[in-house]
């Protein structure tokens, strides 16, 4: 399908005719380059025939290139009330494509907003303040596999590494990498410069993708993001000392009937171990 950006005001005019001047208190930071937000969009795979989200659009730059590279159903959630009319300006150049909803994204049932409009994906510049916050309500859906077949995000180079870290990244590896590569395979997929960002954030960005597991290692996600959070809330200490907050005294049991040294430290158990935490600590309770 060819684009049909050239149709639409450019961007930056859109921006300037209602006044959206990014807002830190937002996390926003706005896309105008074409060929990163058409690269970003292509990443999403949108020609296909799944409904794609897009959280925190903003003025919409990522919106239009998803649109334009053959996306036929987008769902654009919309915090920030001054950037609904520039949204609308698209939706009306791309009739019955595209779904606005004004609303906060951590407040709305997203499974329940595509209902059978599946296989379902989100693609977003995600606002940063949310970001990891959204992430981890993504990979902790139930049931699974979920309502999305896969996750196209950006993030602070920094928290992408903690998404795709393995415990031979000791510095990067954590709660997040747990929690994601349980249920997903991740990766990189290529960095962003900041110089790309209105305004430009201090730090370089990484789009990173997210394919769920149609059989993860099987555990209850509940107890796994209580372990996670008991083992590197204290990363420094024994997990025979950190997991006594959700073991109580028998701390050195569940790391028997896991088969983990008692000595050992969260940062050096990989997800098989912790997926075997959970089940130990699901057995006793």
């Amino acid at each position: 399908m060819p684009s049909q950006l050239g149709d639409l005001p450019p961007l930056r005019d859109i921006v300037a005719k209602h006044g959206l001047a990014a807002k830190k208190s937002l996390g926003q930071n706005f896309l105008f380059d074409l060929n990163l937000t058409g690269r970003i969009a292509r990443a999403a795979a949108p020609r296909t025939a799944a409904a794609i989200i897009e959280v925190g659009p903003g003025p919409g730059g990522l919106t239009r290139a998803l649109l334009a590279e053959g996306a036929q159903k987008v769902i654009a959630i919309e915090r920030d009330e001054r950037c609904l009319a520039a949204l609308a300006e698209i939706a009306v150049h791309y009739p019955g494509r595209l779904d606005i909803i004004s609303g906060d994204a951590l407040e709305i049932d997203l499974a329940a907003l595509v209902g059978d409009a599946r296989p379902a994906r989100i693609c977003a510049n995600l606002p940063y303040n949310i970001a990891t916050g959204l992430l981890t309500r993504w990979v902790e859906s139930e049931p699974w596999p979920p309502w999305f077949d896969r996750l196209v995000l950006m993030f602070q180079r920094e928290v992408a590494e903690r998404i795709v870290a393995s415990p031979a990244q000791r510095a990067a590896y954590g709660r997040l990498a747990v929690l994601c590569n349980w249920r997903c395979e991740t990766r990189i997929l290529f960095d962003i410069s900041p110089a790309a960002f209105t305004p430009p954030p201090k730090v370089t960005s990484a789009l990173v993708e997210l394919t769920p597991r149609a059989e993860p290692l099987p555990c209850q996600a509940k107890l796994l993001s209580e372990i996670t959070q008991a083992a590197f809330g204290q990363r420094r200490k024994m997990l025979r000392q950190s997991l006594k907050a959700v073991a109580q005294a028998d701390a050195m049991e569940l790391l028997a009937r896991a088969n983990i040294a008692p000595t050992a430290r969260a940062e050096e158990i990989d997800i098989a171990g912790f997926a075997a935490l959970a089940l130990a600590l699901e057995r006793m309770r």
